[in-house]
């Protein structure tokens, strides 16, 4: 009886608000004319609701069938502002934010009182420091990018701005990121949406990604166009060339430019047609397995004049990099870097199956790639480089722990131009103008302004790292132990980074995992 007395309770609200208004209007109140379009327009909406046929959630409860929809769209933000603790956001906490918003706006980056986190929880993490702690400079803080095959290393920085392309961001985005670049001396990837006039507007050092659809480098039908890519590749900001095999958010998948948003500026840098939907293919079309791949890249290194290159992925199965591994070894060509993006990278938009369901996460594919390149002979050859929720001095040692020599961060530098994690990435309508074409929206991003919080994050951070590392007695990024570093597997089981994601080659796991002849560097 219930759901009656609730639908009859809206008709007779609705119903005493009708007369009531029709009495104050009959004796002359004023009241009754301003109340009067509130009572027709709820009894209308009432009427309405009863009769209409999508929803039967308003059919059985008119008007009060609404309020349900109303909480659950400001639900997020209810969560967000008032029930969230400061360490269970996802996916990234409100303390999390709050160190970049602060590292980014130069401000007080300490707290008080102590460590929230339950120290004796499953899967808490620590450093070991020493009792001799060491100096260590901010500034020595880069690594040199490019084998004996590179013909223009590049000295680039432990954290760089990771792949976001004109089109998923707003052009004052894009512009602020590269002027935090270029203030702070680090690399900005491109995306593979192509080079953008606002990837070149303040000078900062470009890695330039090239995806499946070839935006920025293709020909009339979609393919890859050598002339088009010389001739961009020249371009003196861009210093690495990426090759983008699978993201982490959505391996597998290519990617979706809706004809909304495929504007002429647009679709000019992407070289496509304007005013059309643009589908990425999940796959290359100029090769189709591992040595045609090296065969590629070595196209890149050649027609760039001979900078550096590499290629990114999600790794997903274990046998297919050991045989990349296995074609450089028989080839002789090696990529100057990798770059491992593990399945909880982010992204604009992506099927909820692939961002929950599909990819190797970071750390697991990190140990995975640097064993195996150690295995073969082949570390010593090729820079590693990580990217998956990376925005803390901790976040980077974990990493150069595992064997990577640099990282990316996307989500952490939009978090610095001002991002307010409203989760609305995939709609248009970013509150704050980073992840939109809506004018009306980004042109209340301040390039002069955010660029600033752009290279302060990047600075504050590297700090707070090269703290870290003299803490544990590091020198240099490639001293970081991961048998400094350990993790509790259960409340009285723990274990260090090298027992977890570094095994003995000669042991029977190690030679399970890794069959064929070991050779340690």
């Amino acid at each position: 009886m219930n759901h009656r007395i609730a639908r009859w309770a809206i008709y007779f609200l609705c119903l005493l608000l009708d007369v009531s208004v029709a009495a104050s209007l009959y004796r002359g109140y004023l009241s009754g004319w301003f109340l009067l379009p509130v009572a027709v327009g709820l009894s209308l909406l009432t009427i309405y609701d009863r009769l209409q046929g999508k929803h039967a959630l308003l059919r059985n409860y008119p008007l009060l069938g609404r309020l349900r929809y109303l909480l659950e769209q400001i639900r997020p933000e209810m969560r967000q502002y008032f029930f969230e603790s400061d360490t269970d956001g996802r996916p990234f906490s409100r303390r999390q934010r709050a160190v970049v918003y602060q590292r980014a706006k130069d401000v007080k980056q300490t707290v008080a009182f102590g460590a929230l986190d339950n120290m004796y929880e499953p899967g808490y993490e620590w450093a070991a420091h020493t009792a001799f702690p060491m100096k260590v400079k901010p500034e020595d803080l880069r690594v040199t990018i490019g084998n004996e095959q590179c013909e223009q290393p590049y000295n680039a920085s432990l954290l760089n701005i990771s792949a976001m392309s004109y089109g998923a961001l707003s052009k004052t985005a894009i512009a602020s990121l590269n002027g935090g670049a270029q203030l702070g001396g680090f690399a900005h990837n491109t995306g593979e949406g192509g080079i953008s006039p606002y990837h070149l507007q303040n000078g900062g050092a470009l890695i330039w990604q090239i995806g499946t659809g070839y935006f920025g480098c293709r020909d009339e039908q979609g393919n890859f166009s050598p002339a088009v890519f010389t001739k961009a590749a020249a371009e003196g900001a861009v210093k690495m060339i990426e090759l983008k095999l699978s993201q982490g958010a959505k391996p597998g998948k290519g990617g979706v430019l809706p004809a909304a948003k495929n504007t002429p500026e647009i679709a000019a840098i992407r070289k496509v047609t304007p005013g059309v939907s643009v589908l990425s293919p999940a796959g290359h079309t100029a090769f189709s397995n591992e040595y045609e791949m090296l065969a590629f890249l070595q196209q890149l290194r050649n027609l760039s004049g001979g900078k550096p290159v590499g290629f990114k992925l999600c790794v997903g199965r274990a046998d297919e990099f050991e045989r990349i591994c296995t074609a450089m070894v028989n080839t002789g060509i090696y990529p100057d870097f990798i770059t491992v993006d593990g399945a909880e990278g982010g992204t604009g938009a992506a099927p909820l199956e692939f961002t929950d369901s599909i990819g190797m996460p970071l750390y697991d594919a990190l140990a995975l790639v640097v064993n195996m390149l150690r295995h073969y002979g082949l570390k010593k050859h090729v820079r590693i480089l990580a990217s998956g929720k990376i925005i803390t001095g901790f976040d980077i040692m974990k990493v150069l722990a595992m064997g990577a020599d640099a990282c990316y961060s996307a989500r952490g530098m939009m978090l610095a131009l001002g991002c307010i994690q409203a989760l609305q990435c995939d709609s248009g309508s970013c509150p704050v103008g980073v992840a939109t074409q809506d004018p009306t929206l980004y042109q209340g991003v301040n390039v002069a302004d955010k660029k600033v919080r752009v290279a302060n994050f990047h600075r504050n951070t590297i700090y707070a790292l090269a703290e870290l590392m003299g803490a544990c007695g590091f020198a240099s990024p490639d001293k970081v132990n991961p048998a400094a570093l350990y993790r509790r597997i259960t409340r009285t089981d723990v274990r260090s980074y090298e027992e977890i994601y570094a095994p003995d080659y000669n042991s029977k796991a190690g030679a399970a995992l890794y069959p064929g002849p070991s050779v340690n560097n």
